[in-house]
């Protein structure tokens, strides 16, 4: 695990950072809050934590738990959920054929039921050997079956189909495998989690380890679990993919960062969705 020496601008720079976080207001989980979809559906916001995370929680805990109380009511019902509008898209996608093939993803798959459990293994290796997150199983079945253009990482069409199909597994526990041909991804994503990055010489581990329950400005330190994406984010007024995010907690260490979609940012996925193993696949959650 990389833990570079600071200088001491950086050091100074980073001392007041976690200053400012360890006189953060806290921002602790709810208690007993209990997360039900529309009065029927329970799902799992709190789980005995993975064997390989027992060295740092007992229990897993989704980033539902630490939102407001308006915010978690967003996210209880779907009628005000606006992240299904994005749902919406991806279905009218879902059933649009395209490409050279003229062909829907319906042609191949059928209802888009089939792709229940789908969202609760990713990423996994692929056939050839290679780790792939959910988009690049999309963009792989747009080219090579419908002989259409890939989407972009963050583009609407991409956020609205990987909204689309995350919702048929919601409810089911995450669950991505990490022994096997998975396995030397997995440590490539373990390092990177515990990697320091940029001027302020930050891990992930800093903010979702040593510092969850805290807030600093007005994010909220959660676990980190990424269960919950792709997420529709209050601030940003869109989904906002699970990449994104790991750009964005880069961007803010002042370091230079990864690109949407990189094996580096693929295999720091594996590594953080494998934290939330047993927790509940949220479909599209809602938060700050």
């Amino acid at each position: 695990m990389k833990q570079r020496r600071l200088g001491p601008l950086a050091a100074a720079t980073a001392a007041l950072a976690l200053g400012a976080l360890s006189s953060a207001s806290l921002a602790d989980p709810h208690p007993d809050a209990e997360l039900v979809i529309d009065g029927e559906l329970h799902l799992v916001t709190r789980a005995p934590a993975p064997e390989h995370v027992a060295h740092v929680f007992d229990t897993v805990k989704s980033g539902w738990l630490y939102r407001t109380d308006e915010t978690r009511a967003l996210q209880m019902d779907d009628f005000d959920n606006p992240g299904m509008l994005y749902v919406d898209r991806g279905q009218d996608l879902w059933d649009t054929a395209e490409g050279t093939a003229d062909a829907s993803c319906a042609s191949c798959h059928g209802d888009v039921e089939t792709m229940r459990g789908v969202r609760a293994t990713m990423p996994r290796v692929n056939d050839n050997g290679e780790l792939w997150a959910l988009e690049n199983y999309i963009n792989d079945c747009r080219t090579e079956r419908m002989g259409a253009e890939p989407w972009g990482w963050t583009s609407d069409g991409m956020k609205s189909m990987t909204a689309l199909i995350s919702l048929q597994s919601r409810g089911l526990p995450m669950s991505v495998q990490i022994d096997g041909p998975a396995a030397e991804y997995w440590e490539q994503g373990k390092e990177m989690y515990y990697t320091r990055y940029g001027q302020l010489e930050l891990s992930c581990a800093n903010c979702h380890e040593d510092n969850n329950g805290r807030m600093i400005r007005a994010d909220h330190l959660s676990q980190g679990m990424v269960n919950g994406f792709p997420t529709y984010r209050l601030k940003n007024a869109g989904i906002v993919p699970m990449h994104q995010r790991f750009r964005g907690c880069i961007r803010d260490t002042r370091g230079e960062t990864f690109a949407e979609g990189s094996p580096e940012f693929i295999a720091l996925e594996l590594y953080v969705a494998s934290r939330g193993n047993g927790l509940s696949i949220e479909g599209v959650s809602v938060r700050q």
